[in-house]
């Protein structure tokens, strides 16, 4: 296959997830150039052995345009370098939330695409010390991604495909939806249920140990090994719960749990959270959506 993408270009290069993209891709075969404008920033991509280029004089050949940049400044990044990108090329992000909220400066001539990464699956099989340390991913953890195309080619989306399996290697899929789609992943999914009960259990946790006198240790021993069991049950039906369980689940669910608790699939919800998110007032529906059509 013709690569698509000679020229890759990684804006916020030395931030937390641009360094994490650019180890793999710095790695491949790929001819990428390294873009940061923090001085501390700079200073990590070249303590990583990788020159720190200049974006003014790369993004008029970039082919592939990486913003690794917080999701609060996409929309003004990509106003000052989309206008200066040729036309044919990609803007790939790495959330969907600016995406959504149709934040990002538009071009009729450009293509548009998020990658997010899914992180390893708690049932991910785990063969070696480097594997158990990796729980973000990107390092020796297999993962999936959950990525969205907005126009081109079958080609040219087969050509990012392989850019974003470098990104985040190793990676065992690439699932491709839309841009709601994978706003409603992510956060809704993720973070405002997931990540929520993750911090909650926490909580739990701490109250616990103040409450009833429970050593710490004990305490983490029996949350940890029943978080594992709970999600095997649920998710693996390894075992069914015991009569008991589901009585003290019923009674969770009815003094923790709201009962309109999914009206945040509702996409007016999804709307708020990402406003709350980006730090917005409302998320744009006067601007041409970056929805796919594929």
């Amino acid at each position: 296959m013709t690569q698509i993408y000679r020229s890759i270009v990684v804006v916020g290069a030395g931030g937390k997830m641009g360094m994490r993209i650019s180890d793999n891709l710095a790695r491949s075969d790929f001819n990428v150039h390294y873009c940061e404008n923090a001085p501390e920033g700079q200073q990590r991509v070249r303590d990583a052995g990788r020159e720190v280029a200049g974006i003014e004089a790369v993004i008029g050949d970039c082919d592939l345009l990486i913003l690794a940049v917080p999701d609060i400044v996409l929309g003004k990044v990509s106003e000052a370098l989309v206008p200066q990108m040729k036309a044919g090329a990609t803007l790939l992000t790495l959330d969907p939330a600016a995406a959504y909220a149709n934040l990002l400066f538009q071009r009729e001539d450009v293509h548009y695409a998020v990658a997010h990464p899914c992180h390893p699956s708690v049932f991910l099989e785990r063969y070696t010390k480097e594997e158990h340390a990796d729980a973000f991913g990107g390092v020796a953890a297999t993962q999936s991604v959950a990525a969205a195309f907005e126009s081109g080619s079958d080609a040219q989306r087969e050509a990012l495909e392989a850019v974003i399996r470098v990104m985040y290697a190793p990676v065992d899929e690439v699932h491709w939806i839309t841009v709601t789609q994978l706003a409603y992943l992510e956060p809704t999914l993720v973070e405002t249920v997931t990540c929520m009960f993750g911090t909650f259990m926490k909580e739990a946790l701490d109250e616990t140990v103040a409450r009833t006198g429970v050593p710490q240790k004990a305490a983490e021993a029996m949350l940890y090994g029943h978080i594992q069991i709970a999600l095997a049950v649920a998710f693996r039906s390894t075992n069914p719960f015991s009569d008991a369980c589901m009585i003290a689940i019923d009674y969770g669910r009815e003094n923790i749990l709201r009962d309109d608790w999914k009206k945040i699939f509702d996409q007016s919800e999804l709307d708020k959270v990402i406003a709350r998110m980006l730090k917005i007032d409302h998320v744009r529906r006067d601007a041409p959506s970056l929805e796919s059509t594929t």
